[in-house]
């Protein structure tokens, strides 16, 4: 069976679109992060704190855990608190470049894997006009950076370099690639 670590919708229609059978079951593990680790070595270490805590209660499975970072400046922006902090971080964003990182680690029998993507994203100039509109839609409001590439917030992208998946939080090719390996190691050993 395969299990994704996280109840995030967009991981689970981006899972679903490639046609992968799985089940939903996230992690409750407290995300601790030691002193000194890099910004973009982040969400490949909470990826695998998310899919090694639901394969210790799931031994056997494939667990896919995936965590998201939005890096601006050498600052990770992080959801917004409020209606200013989605416009501030707006307002940074504008007519700048900025990275996206989505760590992914892999638990299957056949032990652990772990890599990271990473998608740079150049925002258009926004007015303030646009800026308070985008906000009134209530997307940047549960989304890191403020911004969702895949609702409202495309129009505000200018262009990107790298994989789109990866800025809706799951390099989604990648992952499935890994996946149908690890299921076809499996299978030649006999195991489901």
């Amino acid at each position: 069976m395969i299990i994704l670590a996280s109840q995030s919708p967009r991981r689970r229609e981006l899972l679903t679109l490639a046609g992968v059978s799985f089940e939903c079951i996230p992690s409750g593990v407290e995300e601790k992060v030691p002193a000194g680790l890099a910004l973009e070595k982040l969400p490949e270490y909470l990826s695998g704190l998310k899919a090694g805590d639901v394969a210790l209660r799931h031994p056997g499975n494939i667990v896919i855990g995936s965590d998201t970072l939005v890096e601006f400046d050498g600052t990770a922006l992080g959801k917004p608190r409020g209606r200013a902090d989605a416009a501030r971080m707006l307002r940074a964003l504008s007519g700048r470049c900025h990275q996206v990182y989505t760590g992914v680690t892999i638990v299957s029998p056949l032990g652990t894997e772990s890599f990271t993507s990473v998608t740079e994203v150049e925002f258009y100039e926004l007015t303030d006009a646009e800026i308070e509109a985008y906000i009134d839609t209530g997307e940047p409001m549960d989304k890191a950076g403020a911004y969702g590439i895949q609702g409202f917030g495309s129009v505000l992208v200018k262009r990107i370099n790298g994989d789109y998946f990866t800025v809706m939080g799951l390099p989604l090719a990648e992952t499935v690639r890994r996946i149908r390996r690890i299921e076809e190691l499996l299978a030649r050993q006999g195991r489901p």
